[in-house]
């Protein structure tokens, strides 16, 4: 007790001097002003902190744009797993799996969009419950026996039929209240977990159009429950044209004065239907059209389970990370062949070059988006994780023959989809200044995101005119890359005389995965005839590599070990920043650019498969992955 009294009186005493000698202090300054003067004077060309007035984002927040939980008509056939689990499990809390595995989150998720089917929606639950309304009508008596009747084969049978009553135009069953009713609990019940500054609960559904050809479309609110609850989610059931959703979309705005956005997904399985060049009935675009879509589609989801939709081989021959998780040998449902003509609208890099062509035409990019990633998991949890892969649905949950099971069975077998197919992917990134519902979706808005295949690494991307290899030594590439430019999902101003754009570029890789292999920039371009090029760029890399004659890097290598399902971080490097200055500009030619990051060689999910589970998994069977980062484009526009 005494020790704890003496250090008191020390302390009161010391700040008694401190206050004295402050007092001096404000006598002497009184005494000598100019003194003072010079002080102010200083502090007012700099202040002493780096962190004073920073209005720039400056905190990349990861998140998923893409799940599906008991309530979505589909998932809930065999899902179990409702909103408020998949809210707690997104916020790094540990759940029950449909099938009794416990499953939790390496670390918790900064924000999350619950999308669940608009069509039917809530309906699933309320029929295994034989609710009375659906009772009274013969299918849903139908559908509930055939569910709850304990026969495996019927069950499984009518839940097939379930999920193909969503390529169909008219709702099967009629329960309009039930819709709103659990519309309601589910904005009510993001509202609840909705914590700002801790973890965002934006509000959202998926629009499922056009069944088998994707046309599908998850939409995200900017605001809570008092405004989402001034609509029900638009479906197919009321119009199987996306185009009708964009006007829908853009009245429900003007009547509410809100903010609302949709984000495409798996073009790869549109069978060239997702990124055509006209209407959705063959028309030309006008202006008017390719205003609402750049308007309402700032986003396009480029990575998830059921593949990767940034290139194709077939586009991109040069381009040797374009065969990345590549789905594409029919439509969603394997119902139509995929040919190769229809592959040009499918896929995001070749929809970005076919933009600046309806520019040219229209005076309007349709097709001027940013990327995001999501996972499309129809099991609530959102499983990025090549260690911590739960499937795309509850049937696929992990266990020794996952890997061969098919996922998604075709009248043709030869398109069927197997469980080794699946992608352990994807996953958004934003850059905002506060997790908060209003910071994320402006983010979304003016497209400063980028979309990673799963991990989360930090990247940076910048345009300019006067970037200089001193902006890429600055442990702050950002205070240059605002002052000096614009960020990613950015449009270029018009060139100084002479110059080329410069744009700097930086990456720190996922502290819980891989090193990183290189920062690549892609650049697409219309020529003077108007036709589109695209050209892929090395412009960072780990070690001391050289390119060959061909252009080519060479491979960074290879530390998987398949047996034991590790790796090392022994090659690649933490982190890569870089200044790159187009080389081949042309100020007369309309262009893109945007980054791709590509972390070294781990080990795939079928990796720790077959290591959990004791599996020799047959020679087609991918065991290795390099996981990858994709920004937002920057543009640039002629006068």
């Amino acid at each position: 007790m005494r020790h704890s009294a003496r250090g008191s009186t020390m302390r009161s005493v010391s700040l008694a001097v401190s206050v004295l000698v402050c007092a001096a202090a404000g006598v002497a300054a009184q005494d000598h002003s100019p003194d003072k003067e010079a002080i102010a004077k200083a502090h007012a060309q700099r202040e002493f902190s780096p962190y004073v007035g920073r209005e720039f984002p400056t905190r990349a927040l990861f998140g998923e744009t893409h799940l599906h939980t008991a309530v979505s008509v589909d998932a809930g056939t065999m899902c179990t797993v409702g909103q408020e689990d998949a809210f707690r499990f997104a916020r790094g809390e540990e759940i029950t799996t449909t099938y009794g595995l416990k499953a939790r989150l390496s670390r918790p998720l900064d924000f999350m969009v619950l999308t669940d089917h608009a069509e039917m929606y809530g309906l699933m639950p309320a029929l295994l419950k034989g609710d009375p309304e659906l009772m009274k009508q013969e299918k849903g008596k139908a559908w509930y026996g055939a569910l709850t009747s304990g026969d495996p084969d019927k069950a499984f049978d009518t839940a097939m039929e379930i999920v193909a009553s969503l390529s169909e135009p008219e709702c099967p069953l009629k329960a309009d209240r039930i819709v709103k009713d659990a519309w309601q609990t589910y904005t009510a019940l993001a509202d609840r977990y909705n914590e700002p500054g801790v973890f965002t609960a934006l509000i959202g559904y998926e629009y499922t159009t056009r069944g088998g050809f994707n046309l599908h479309r998850n939409v995200v609110f900017r605001d809570g429950a008092s405004v989402a609850n001034q609509t029900l989610p638009f479906s197919q059931y009321d119009s199987q044209n996306p185009e009708d959703l964009w006007r829908a979309l853009a009245d429900f705005e003007e009547r509410t004065g809100a903010e609302v956005l949709a984000i495409p997904h798996n073009g790869n399985l549109s069978n060239g239907r997702m990124f055509a060049v006209e209407t959705n009935d063959g028309r030309p675009y006008s202006r008017e059209l390719a205003e609402l879509r750049a308007r309402m589609e700032p986003l396009v989801e480029i990575t998830q389970i059921k593949g990767d939709g940034e290139a194709h081989p077939l586009l991109s021959p040069d381009d040797e990370f374009a065969d990345f998780e590549t789905w594409d040998r029919s439509n969603l449902n394997g119902t139509e062949a995929k040919t190769p003509d229809m592959i040009q609208y499918e896929y995001a890099r070749e929809a970005l070059k076919n933009g600046l062509v309806l520019e040219s035409e229209l005076g309007v990019n349709p097709f001027k988006f940013g990327m995001a990633g999501g996972t499309d998991s129809h099991t609530a949890m959102t499983t990025a994780e090549e260690e911590n892969f739960f499937g795309k649905h509850s049937g696929v949950e992990p266990g020794p023959h996952r890997w061969e099971h098919i996922v998604i069975e075709a009248p043709d077998p030869a398109f069927n989809v197997m469980g080794w197919q699946q992608a352990a992917a994807g996953i958004t990134a934003v850059w905002a200044q506060s997790n908060t519902r209003e910071d994320i979706f402006d983010a979304m808005m003016r497209k400063e995101t980028y979309a990673t295949t799963g991990p989360r690494m930090t990247v940076r991307f910048f345009g300019g005119w006067e970037f200089t290899d001193d902006d890429a030594r600055s442990r702050l590439p950002a205070g240059a890359g605002y002052a000096k430019g614009v960020p990613m999902g950015g449009d270029l101003s018009q060139p100084p005389s002479g110059s080329s754009p410069s744009f700097l570029v930086a990456a720190m890789k996922d502290p819980y995965s891989g090193n990183l292999d290189r920062i690549q920039i892609i650049k697409g371009w219309l020529d003077a005839s108007g036709k589109a090029h695209e050209r892929v760029y090395d412009v960072v890399w780990s070690g001391d590599r050289k390119p060959g004659r061909d252009g080519k890097l060479p491979s960074v290598g290879n530390t998987v070990d398949v047996a034991s399902a590790t790796w090392t971080n022994s090659i690649g490097a933490p982190e890569l920043i870089t200044v790159w200055e187009d080389p081949e500009f042309d100020p007369s030619q309309s262009s893109f650019y945007y980054a791709r990051v590509i972390e070294i060689p781990t080990p795939r999910w079928t990796v720790y498969e077959a290591k959990r589970f004791d599996v020799d998994m047959p020679d087609e069977v991918p065991m290795i992955v390099q996981e990858r980062a994709y920004t937002s484009p920057i543009w640039y526009t002629p006068n």
